[in-house]
């Protein structure tokens, strides 16, 4: 079983930034790809971005690109999600997943973090 350790949440004002950490507890196969989501109060999980861990390669939503870019240190078996220019509707909670490849699907990672709460002020 793999845990994964989110953090770096909190409130912000608009127009600001956050950068999400997470560490999984142990590299294996099935943990490879790291990817994060955010779900908003009544609404559906929403994929962000997702990194190999391994190889490097991401997958992100096209509508996310400009301002949330993910990252990997791969020695320090870490990834980063970093939040720029935030909105008062990226308000929610983010949660960090991990999987065997960089997918879109929610149903593809087998395992998530506690999810972390970002909250943006206008």
């Amino acid at each position: 079983q793999v845990q994964l350790k989110e953090s770096g949440g909190g409130m912000v004002q608009a127009g600001g930034s956050l950068r999400l950490s997470c560490v999984p507890s142990a590299r294996t196969r099935d943990s490879d790809a790291l990817g994060w989501f955010r779900r908003s109060p009544g609404q559906e999980y929403e994929f962000l971005a997702a990194i190999s861990l391994s190889l490097g390669n991401t997958n992100s939503a096209e509508s996310m690109r400009e301002r949330f870019v993910i990252s990997r240190d791969d020695h320090e078996n870490t990834v980063w999600l970093q939040l720029n220019n935030l909105k008062p509707e990226d308000t929610a909670e983010y949660f960090c997943a991990a999987g065997f490849f960089t997918s879109r699907s929610r149903s593809d990672y087998k395992y998530w973090g506690q999810g972390i709460q970002v909250t943006v002020s206008s």
